[in-house]
């Protein structure tokens, strides 16, 4: 795999981005992980709340600069990105990765034992969603998370330097999920067959939440089912701990005709 161009150094000497094609506010890089300082920075925040709308103003900018928007928490228990943890030094590449079998040997260890793994959901191929509407529906939620009275506290516009979306928590090495999976990228493998088959986006994070957008969610029970298989064998905590303790449930309550995913790990 070649590596990637981070062209978030450039921030250092031209803050705003102009050469990148950008006109960014005021924010910081951060480069702080559990190892001490990376070798470059693994995200750029701003440093006031955003705009409405700024997600969606500047995407094609971001975009061609090769980075990846998402909102974080900046003001959360754990704190900021600099608090998160950050583990980039142990954390592989999403494509080195097959989605089925690693959600199959998460289920195989997790689920009951006379419970069979069903198998990948199918694709919801009934709103078919291309990469655009996916990106547009991305930006329209964003303004949700950044807006006052926002669930997050402290929320923020980042930017991180990633092919796609589904690879943004393995390009910081976050370890929200630590205590579940030690390796995001297999997590992120997961991610970007979600976002073939459903057309999901890495909307926002904070230390140990990852919330998607989807632009193509299930619209029938038996659809919202087949993924919530999927679900639990991901994040075992959304079923286990949450509400709607049983897949049926978790898929009516929780998936059927929902445009947001949300995840959390113990």
């Amino acid at each position: 795999m070649a590596t990637l161009p981070n062209p978030l150094p450039h921030l250092a000497a031209d803050p705003t981005g102009g050469t990148l094609g950008l006109a960014l506010p005021a924010g910081r890089l951060i480069d702080a992980t559990d190892d001490g300082p990376w070798h470059e920075p693994l995200l750029w925040h701003s440093d006031a709340p955003s705009a409405p709308g700024d997600w969606a103003a500047h995407q094609d900018a971001y975009r061609a600069a090769g980075l990846v928007p998402v909102v974080i928490e900046v003001g959360g228990g754990q704190g900021g990105p600099q608090d998160w943890e950050l583990m980039p030094a142990d954390t592989s590449y999403p494509g080195d990765h097959d989605p089925e079998e690693i959600l199959t040997g998460f289920w195989e260890e997790y689920a009951a034992e006379d419970d069979t793994w069903p198998g990948l959901a199918p694709a919801t191929v009934s709103t078919d969603p291309d990469a655009e509407q996916a990106d547009l529906l991305a930006a329209h939620l964003a303004d949700s998370f950044l807006s006052p009275g926002s669930a997050f506290k402290e929320p923020r516009l980042a930017l991180v330097p990633a092919r796609r979306s589904a690879d943004v928590p393995a390009a910081i090495g976050w370890s929200g999920p630590a205590n579940y999976e030690s390796d995001t990228a297999r997590l992120c493998a997961v991610l970007r067959s979600w976002e073939d088959r459903f057309g999901v986006r890495v909307l926002a994070l904070t230390f140990n939440q990852l919330v998607l957008s989807v632009a193509a969610p299930p619209t029938t029970l038996a659809e919202a089912e087949a993924i919530a298989a999927e679900h639990f064998a991901f994040c075992p905590d959304n079923i286990t701990q949450g509400t709607h303790t049983t897949l049926r449930a978790y898929a009516e309550h929780e998936l059927l005709a929902q445009q947001t995913w949300s995840f959390w790990w113990d």
